[in-house]
């Protein structure tokens, strides 16, 4: 089976082409735009007749696409995420490869959900922000397409390689620091937000078994389990060996920053929506001194305040507030999926690579 794998060089990408070259059975070619591609290609500004013309050479049976902005304001990321999945439909269309699409899409199209609840695949998105918006966007253009298509949308991701701005890549960093520096207390906020966090390695044997299936239209990837943050924390804790005590912070007021308000790390209720891969600013609800969980930051270091917290740059919000946790039925019943790796293994590969930084 030859695959056609875009944004192979990506955080999910990158396990999802180690799972593809796992299979004696799959004939891989990567496209993207980093040099490490087999085939450099920018979606958002190529055209769709030159994708063609290689589809057309390559005659994949299956296109895996990956690749997507993660940050940025929302013209970038409708480009990246929206305007290149237009181009990848329309270059499929005028195509006489006849490939199936798999389209990873993301939890944030879904927006906030009730406490409690399993959201499933025929809930009615209404995406929190521009990261959401745009990444549904790319799955109404997949499902109108005509095409041989599924949309997997990936719930919160984890294990090797989680970004180190996201909040448990933020989250071990702090404990990583209060380890280096001896510190005998660890003073976090934001812990009470819950999320369905699904190993990565997981998520790329779930698009390994979509290319393989003949499953059409959304279907949900995660664990049908939400865990607060906090418990995650005290999982890390665990596998960490940190003996310090974890003191959790009320959110403080907008505006308030002072001494003590520690590592902000993700998003607590009452704020508004919250979730997603990018960066940007919404105004209103957030206090500035914390991140929205699932919501890596930029690169930019942010501010040092008095008493040692540090104001990160503002994240760009995932539109998902407090409560997040996906039903998992479809991903069962029509891939023959289910996860195997649980939290406590993908919070330990998190905290080894972590420790490397000591």
């Amino acid at each position: 089976m030859r695959v056609l794998l875009i944004g192979a060089n990506g955080y999910l990408g990158r396990y999802v082409a180690d799972r593809l070259l796992a299979d004696p059975a799959v004939q891989l070619t990567a496209l993207g735009r980093g040099d490490d591609a087999d085939v450099r290609f920018d979606l958002a500004t190529g055209s769709p007749g030159a994708l063609t013309r290689f589809l057309d050479a390559v005659h994949p049976g299956v296109v895996i696409n990956c690749a997507g902005a993660t940050r940025g304001g929302a013209r970038e990321l409708t480009r990246h995420n929206t305007v290149a999945v237009a181009t990848i439909c329309e270059s499929l269309r005028r195509s006489g490869c006849g490939a199936r699409l798999v389209q990873l899409g993301c939890a944030a199209e879904y927006g906030p959900s009730q406490p409690g609840s399993s959201t499933a695949e025929d809930a009615v998105p209404r995406p929190g922000g521009p990261y959401g918006v745009s990444k549904l966007a790319a799955t109404e253009l997949v499902l109108g397409s005509g095409l041989d298509a599924v949309v997997l949308r990936i719930f919160s991701p984890v294990g090797p390689g989680t970004p180190a701005g996201s909040p448990l890549g933020r989250l071990a960093e702090a404990m990583r620091r209060a380890m280096q520096n001896g510190d005998g207390e660890l003073k976090l906020s934001g812990l009470g937000v819950q999320r369905d966090f699904v190993d990565v390695r997981d998520v790329a044997r779930a698009v390994h078994a979509a290319s393989l299936s003949a499953a059409q239209g959304v279907v949900n990837i995660g664990t049908g389990r939400a865990v607060r943050l906090r418990d995650a924390a005290a999982v890390l804790a665990r596998v960490a060996g940190y003996g310090g005590a974890l003191h959790e912070l009320d959110l403080p007021q907008q505006g308030q920053h002072g001494p003590g308000h520690g590592q902000g790390l993700g998003h607590g209720p009452g704020h508004g929506p919250g979730h997603g891969h990018g960066h940007g600013h919404q105004g209103g609800g957030r206090p500035p001194g914390l991140a929205a969980i699932g919501s890596p930051r930029s690169e930019a270091t942010g501010e040092q305040l008095a008493g040692g917290a540090v104001t990160p740059p503002y994240p760009y919000p995932d539109g998902c507030g407090a409560w997040q946790q996906a039903d998992v039925r479809t991903a069962r019943d029509r891939l023959g999926w289910r996860p195997r790796i649980n939290l406590e293994e993908s919070l330990a590969d998190i905290w080894m690579e972590a420790a490397c930084r000591i």
